[in-house]
């Protein structure tokens, strides 16, 4: 009965140890990535024309935010972003073109951030919208009566 007791008390204790909970009001030490938006909605893009949005993110950490290579979902999203550490309560922003506004039709497309941030050290930034159709050049109507004035038929 001693060695019944004993082991049970042995448990319990283990039990109290394993399933202790670490204290949440500890503020934790480390960079934050802060995005005021991760997607945009490009709506309309003119054949040919820009296919480019910053989105604006801020460290809201305590320790210097860095970002590493992120990755496109495709070879028309191409992002840019800044090499350097991104200090506690600095801003900046992360470019995303979209290359192919000579394609018409619908686009949607993201680019994964990777970052040493404690909280969302992944996030999407997500871009769509509609390359509108190559506008086509209009030739005038020619009425019968009009015509050079070098080539006029009597």
């Amino acid at each position: 009965m001693k060695k019944l007791f004993a082991f049970l008390s042995v448990f319990c204790v283990m039990l109290n140890i394993a399933t202790a909970q670490v204290d949440s009001k500890e503020p934790q030490n480390g960079p934050v990535i802060t995005f005021k938006e991760t997607s945009h909605d490009f709506g309309s893009i003119q054949y040919k024309g820009n296919g480019t949005y910053e989105f604006a993110f801020a460290n809201t950490g305590n320790e210097p935010l860095i970002l590493t290579q992120p990755k496109s979902s495709c070879g028309c999203t191409v992002p840019e972003w800044p090499r350097q550490p991104i200090m506690p309560g600095e801003s900046n922003v992360i470019r995303v073109t979209y290359k192919n506004t000579d394609r018409p039709g619908n686009f949607n497309k993201y680019v994964t951030i990777f970052s040493n941030s404690l909280t969302n050290n992944e996030v999407k930034l997500h871009i769509k919208g509609t390359v509108m159709a190559q506008p086509t050049e209009a030739v005038p109507l020619r009425e019968e009566n009009e015509g050079s004035p070098f080539n006029k038929n009597n």
